[in-house]
């Protein structure tokens, strides 16, 4: 079970590829705020809702100065395959060895259905300007979590 991220740790560095197999990284977006938000799986119905609230309040985020990136254990061909189909504009990233997901303590165990599993736990992460957690918001909903995020930040 890895542990969770608290307020004023630094933020675990990552490098993972994108939809397109270009490489991001946190380090690229220095300087910036950056909304992680880590979801189980592309295509699926709560992840899609939760990508296109992200997509349809990425101007308003972005205006104050938050970047927006989507982790999933998802390889990059399916990346693009769900941006393409929900015409999604955040940034999304594939981590098929969980590493990143595991670092963010985004991954353990959860209750699905009543039942004890092991997953992606969804989860938010906001990284400050100088990579340092802001804030680390576990089993969030997919959806209506985004309007919670614009109102906890004063957005």
């Amino acid at each position: 079970m890895s542990e969770r991220l608290q307020p004023g740790d630094t933020a675990p560095a990552f490098t993972l590829p994108d939809a397109d197999g270009n490489e991001v990284s946190l380090a690229g977006h220095k300087g910036r705020k950056v909304i992680v938000y880590f979801y189980p799986a592309a295509l699926t119905p709560g992840c899609t809702k939760q990508a296109c609230d992200f997509t349809d309040n990425l101007d308003l985020l972005a205006g104050a100065g938050y970047d927006v990136i989507g982790i999933s254990p998802d390889k990059p061909e399916k990346l693009a395959k769900f941006r393409e189909k929900e015409s999604l504009k955040v940034t999304l990233l594939g981590d098929p060895d969980k590493t990143v997901l595991e670092s963010y303590g985004a991954f353990g165990e959860k209750k699905l259905y009543g039942k004890t599993v092991v997953g992606v736990i969804r989860s938010t992460v906001v990284v400050d300007e100088e990579g340092k957690v802001e804030r680390a918001l576990y089993n969030v909903k997919a959806t209506g979590h985004v309007a919670k995020i614009i109102k906890d930040l004063g957005i």
